[in-house]
């Protein structure tokens, strides 16, 4: 139970509402948005939704007996009503900034008591969020994990709804981190979550910048790519220190308006504070990774051979690297980095992403791979970096999701047709449409080009069909469901973990060394 005064300062010192005076008083016995959830002495924040505008329930709130409401506006009925209800009626600009801020106050404002890293960009949140979790905890500083994959607060791993949670979830993540012991955080910032004022209130002690191009355009999202690049620059107007990309073109864009006190690049370039050169490609033992030579962070160049492939991976190990070793100092942590770089890399080199470039560890003879690539830029990505090891056939298993644009459809299959020595047609979170309509305008982009391809409407016989025809030196991607464990069929969510399907296989066609592998990477799947 808080007063109403000590919610809303932030927002009367930023002159953002007013409030009379004998309101302040007032106990809040809980902070409510969902108008389904009003309660007797509740604050009231009226937010304006996809689908439903919350200033249509300002009446009921009142007559509920709700102490306050916070509203952008109220009609003349409204306001009558909360005046004979006796219910606070407070206007603001922007209710999804004061939900932000009166959120922060309800919790206790537990970014403060955090050190926190915020990584925006398209695409490498989750591996650099995981690879830095990952390498503080190694450094035995207890760390907090907000992003696309899970949640993890130290006392529970919850399944992620939004990249970025509404701004109350998130508070409430954050106060759980504080309790458990919690000294960092690092969360992925979304376009959206900060368009939505979901990150408000919060003054990230490191921002990174990964890359940036053209996604999450159209309706409901970004109304161009301008309002995408302006949206994701915001995280570094609330930041101590940015570290950004220096080899990507928008990173001066994005800079722009910045509140950082120090600004560090990483990158191949020169002027790179964190820099890698000499890169060059390895693939041993059904993994591929990446060589290079690391500069800035010791005296002399540090070799670093890492189980990620490609070039973009090395940027995301150069990425993770500035957020840990710009965040370590205020933590009060004085190790200088020859002292902990050798501990730093091997985390990286033992962290599992889930679902990003996840290698499955089935044999010495080919590589097996799940990874989230569920578009057509993602997949080209993808497999344009495979491309680059040689050697055996690049053979991709993937489906598109139903109730979703079609031309996404036409896209992935042409880039993999384009890009795969075999396509493995299969089915993706069908939704509300038939599996084999799906494949059907898969292949419609495949034959755009000289692709082979088969078509297997069950995921588990898909997987099935590649395990029992791979080759010796086959990349064998399985796309699109990358961190998913669920396959969505007419509303529902049926359980469907890829690992467990593999496993599941192997077992079945006998090849009891590659089960043995699977239940040691992933000791669930030896449970049952």
């Amino acid at each position: 139970m808080k007063k109403l005064g000590e919610l809303i300062i932030e927002l009367e010192k930023n002159g953002e509402c007013v409030c009379p005076e004998e309101a302040k008083e007032r106990e809040i016995t809980v902070v409510v948005q969902d108008s389904r959830k009003l309660e007797k002495d509740c604050l009231f924040i009226a937010i304006r939704g996809a689908n439903f505008d919350g200033h249509s329930a300002i009446t009921a709130a009142a007559k509920t007996g709700a102490a306050a409401v916070l509203a952008q506006e109220a009609e003349e009925e409204q306001k009558k009503a909360c005046e004979e209800a006796g219910c606070a009626l407070i206007l603001t600009k922007d209710t999804r900034r004061a939900l932000a801020l009166v959120s922060a106050a309800w919790y206790g404002h537990p970014a403060e008591k955090l050190r926190t890293v915020g990584i925006t960009g398209t695409k490498g949140k989750s591996s650099i969020s995981f690879l830095v979790m990952s390498a503080l905890k190694s450094l035995g500083i207890p760390c907090g994990l907000v992003g696309t994959v899970e949640v993890e607060t130290g006392k529970a791993v919850y399944p992620a709804g939004n990249t970025t949670p509404e701004s109350a979830v998130l508070q409430a993540y954050m106060e759980e981190m504080v309790e458990a012991g919690c000294k960092a955080m690092v969360m992925e910032v979304s376009s959206q979550g900060l368009m939505l004022h979901r990150t408000d209130g919060i003054v990230f002690d490191v921002a990174l910048f990964t890359n940036l191009s053209p996604d999450h355009i159209g309706e409901n999202e970004h109304k161009d790519f301008e309002d995408y690049l302006h949206c994701k620059s915001l995280l570094f107007r609330q930041c101590r220190c940015a570290a950004v990309n220096g080899d990507d073109a928008h990173t001066e864009q994005i800079l722009e308006g910045n509140t950082a006190e120090r600004i560090v690049r990483f990158g191949f370039g020169e002027d790179a504070g964190y820099r890698a050169s000499d890169l060059s490609l390895y693939q041993a033992g059904g993994h591929l990774g990446v060589r290079f030579l690391l500069h800035g962070l010791t005296a002399e160049p540090r070799e670093v051979a890492l189980p990620f492939p490609g070039r973009f991976s090395a940027q995301n190990i150069l990425a993770a690297l500035s957020a840990v070793y710009e965040l370590l100092p205020r933590l009060g942590d004085e190790r200088r980095p020859e002292e902990t770089l050798d501990t730093v890399l091997k985390a990286f080199a033992g962290a599992v992403i889930k679902g990003r470039i996840e290698m499955l560890p089935v044999s010495a003879e080919y590589t097996l791979m799940i990874d989230y690539a569920h578009n057509a830029m993602a997949l080209e990505s993808l497999l344009t970096t495979l491309r680059e090891y040689g050697g055996g056939r690049i053979v991709t298993l993937f489906g598109c999701g139903g109730n979703r644009a079609k031309s996404r459809r036409y896209e992935m299959g042409e880039v993999s047709g384009r890009l795969s020595d075999l396509s493995v047609i299969t089915s993706d979170n069908p939704r509300n449409e038939e599996p084999l309509d799906i494949i059907a305008d898969i292949v419609t982009g495949m034959k755009k080009t000289d692709g082979k391809y088969v078509t297997i409407a069950d995921r588990k016989e898909a997987i099935r069909y590649c395990l029992e025809n791979a080759e010796k030196g086959d990349i064998i991607v399985l796309a699109g469901k990358g961190h998913e464990d669920y396959q969505e069929i007419r509303g529902v969510k049926h359980p469907m973990d890829e690992r467990r399907l593999v496993r599941d296989v192997l077992k079945e066609l006998g090849k009891t060394e590659g089960v043995q592998r699977m239940e040691q990477a992933y000791p669930f799947l030896a449970e049952n």
